[in-house]
């Protein structure tokens, strides 16, 4: 910095005029003030005049210092540009004005809007949505044959209203438009969002309908089997390449039958049909795969128990166990005819359909089911305990892994239906501490936990187990 400094005053011209001028009004200056001195000190009234000459010079330099600084030429202490220092930050706490504090709180919003295809259009909204003070962190572009979806995360004002947004899009050239309120979840980029469904369906084939239903955000999807319970035909099919009708996309299960995806609230864009469509390819080709995990646990009375996931390989061994079970404990899992329970087994093990865990003794034989069943937008639990194992803390165990299991997948809720006389499941979910919502219809009781917090089940002492992870 100084050889810098040195080479700029090296060049600078030297100007000896001004130098000779100075040197001149020096000399001045000193012959009048040495004649004043002279005049007063030998004046009668000359150390009156000297005094108050003194105080009239100290008044006028403090009336110089306050005005200049009153009207100082420096930066604003926002304007950083030039100056070489960085202004205080203002305090966030109590202590930060009110105004400040409005002026700073924020609220996230995901806001997606239909614009006309021409140079301009992008550019309207966002002269809209600054006039507001909305910060525009994330922006997708989903072409159509006819304009462009444009897809927002925003950072708003929380004295912005949604209604009042709208509006000024409206007003700006946009049409169709939606928004809702986001959480910091929508910060993740689209490509690292897109990759980690891509991993989550790669590792479990029961991720697919949850990994649908995040890539999509709000819809209702259901798997439609290709054939009954009983064996007959149910005519649903798709095509290969899929078929998408504006809230509705149908593509082809590879296990069979239809994955319908619906969304009424919004249509579906050509690019999020071709993203679904790859997970569902992805899906295919993998082939059925679920994760090999297990936990062994210890009965109070001291036989070890297995806790795993279960999918359509455990069909014969789940079979056996129904042979071994009492009609009423079929009745109270099935509520219907015994003869049928069979039937049901194969799609309830599928991972199309949700998760299954199964709990097995030492020699390998299937005791107890439990089941974590997508339906639609709901998530359905259900058990099913051999008679020699009930009353053992095995149905709360399953059932307190199972709603973990609804918790890890962003599900809002889990219900049971049951009937009002199977205390056992009753207890089990009272056992969750979880809120919980009762509906009787026809002797058939549904019970519904809002998952709003992590489950603790709480269970009683004789259900304790000692656990150790394999």
């Amino acid at each position: 910095m100084t050889d810098v400094t040195s080479a700029k005053s090296a060049r600078r011209p030297h100007h000896w005029r001004r130098d000779l001028i100075e040197l001149a009004a020096l000399f001045t200056a000193v012959v009048v003030a040495d004649t004043i001195a002279k005049t007063i000190v030998h004046g009668p009234d000359g150390p009156y005049l000297l005094f108050f000459s003194a105080i009239a010079l100290i008044a006028t330099a403090t009336f110089h210092t306050w005005w200049a600084r009153r009207h100082s030429h420096a930066p604003p202490a926002g304007d950083t540009g030039g100056s070489g220092t960085t202004p205080l930050p203002v305090p966030a706490g109590p202590d930060r004005p009110a105004a400040d504090r409005t002026a700073a709180e924020t609220a996230l919003w995901r806001m997606r809007t239909t614009v006309r295809d021409e140079p301009g259009s992008l550019a309207s909204l966002c002269i809209a949505m600054a006039r507001h003070q909305v910060d525009i962190l994330t922006l997708q572009t989903h072409p159509l044959s006819e304009g462009t979806v444009d897809e927002f995360l925003l950072r708003a004002p929380t004295t912005l209203q949604a209604a009042e947004l709208t509006r000024e899009i409206a007003a700006a050239g946009g049409s169709s438009t939606w928004i809702e309120r986001a959480d910091a979840h929508d910060l993740v980029d689209t490509p690292t969002r897109l990759l980690g469904l891509a991993t989550r369906t790669a590792l479990d084939a029961a991720e697919l309908p949850l990994a649908l239903r995040q890539l999509l955000g709000r819809c209702t999807i259901r798997s439609r089997p290709a054939v009954t319970l009983s064996g007959r035909p149910t005519g649903e099919s798709a095509p290969v390449e899929g078929v998408l009708e504006e809230t509705v996309m149908r593509l082809r299960d590879p296990n069979g039958g239809v994955i319908t995806i619906e969304r009424p609230y919004l249509p579906f864009t050509p690019t999020e049909f071709a993203r679904a469509r790859a997970l569902v390819e992805l899906d295919a080709r993998l082939g059925p795969r679920v994760p090999r995990s297990q936990d062994v646990l210890t009965l109070p009375e001291g036989n070890e128990i297995t806790v795993r996931r279960a999918d359509q390989s455990d069909l014969t061994a789940a079979v056996a166990m129904h042979d071994r079970c009492s009609e009423r404990t079929l009745g109270l899992r099935y509520h219907g005819p015994v003869a049928d329970a069979d039937r049901y087994l194969n799609h309830l093990l599928s991972p199309r359909f949700g998760r299954t865990l199964a709990v097995q003794t030492a020699s390998g034989r299937l005791v107890a089911l439990g089941h974590l069943l997508w339906d639609g937008d709901e998530t359905e639990v259900a058990l099913l305990v051999e008679d020699d194992w009930q009353r053992r803390g095995i149905g709360s165990e399953l059932l307190g892994r199972l709603v973990s299991l609804a918790v890890e997948a962003g599900c809002a809720s889990v219900y049971a239906v049951t009937q009002a006389s199977n205390t056992g499941m009753v207890a089990a979910m009272r056992a969750l501490n979880l809120p919980l919502d009762y509906q009787i219809e026809e002797g058939t009781l549904v019970i519904t936990a809002r998952l709003d917090a992590t489950p603790v089940p709480s269970r009683l002492p004789y259900e304790e187990f000692h656990r150790a992870d394999r």
